[in-house]
């Protein structure tokens, strides 16, 4: 083995120590995996060899197709995950009321006239309080589409502010999530059958007292 090659097998020993040592590893998404095995020689035998210069060759390689596998993955673990996405949806919605004016299709403070209003219009009975006493006005509601079906919205107000409750049947319970986007403040949580989202732009200590209002009005 001349200086030249003995060079390169430190320089690959050097570099395979670096990437065993800083490496951060993850699980390749099934797809990705699949594509990186097929492209590889199922026979050993039909690999080529010719020493160190061959070594080289297959450590840049393996270089190049961790390089693509990170480059993936990071793609992969950045992209918004179904609940990120819907919370950007329910401010979607909210803006979208504001902007044409139209808060409610059925306007009014009485919770025997809203519920009503969206028999035979939903395959469920959205539960609906009015909390006037508590502070929080029933507005009125409306339909609306999250999560790829129709949903009820109940619009409340609170001195200037109106809240969006977005509701829609749920398979289980699900713990209080406080999320803030765009400015607005979130709160999401499932029980009773029924998932919540309750949007505005409300300061966030507000809207989880409108969130108790709700649980003690519903016990």
């Amino acid at each position: 083995m001349d200086a030249e090659e003995t060079q390169e097998a430190q320089e690959a020993m050097q570099l395979r120590e670096r990437i065993k040592g800083e490496a951060k590893y993850h699980a390749a998404p099934p797809r990705l995996a699949a594509r990186i095995l097929a492209s590889l020689p199922e026979d050993p035998a039909e690999i080529p060899r010719s020493g160190w210069r061959w070594n080289i060759a297959w450590v840049s390689s393996a270089v190049a197709a961790l390089c693509v596998l990170a480059l993936g993955l990071g793609m992969f673990l950045t992209l918004p995950n179904a609940d990120d996405r819907l919370a950007d949806d329910v401010v979607a919605g909210h803006v979208r009321a504001l902007m044409v004016d139209h808060a409610s299709d059925v306007a009014s403070s009485d919770r025997h006239t809203v519920k009503p209003w969206f028999a035979g219009k939903l395959d469920f009975s959205p539960p609906v309080f009015d909390l006037t006493a508590q502070g929080f006005a029933l507005v009125g509601g409306r339909l609306d589409y999250l999560d790829r079906q129709p949903v009820a919205a109940l619009v409340y107000r609170h001195r200037q502010h109106l809240i969006n409750l977005f509701v829609w049947p749920a398979a289980g319970d699900a713990p209080l999530r406080r999320i803030e986007r765009q400015g607005f403040h979130l709160l999401h949580w499932a029980g009773g059958g029924m998932n919540y989202w309750a949007v505005s732009d409300l300061n966030a200590d507000e809207l989880m007292q409108f969130r108790l209002m709700l649980e003690k009005a519903a016990d």
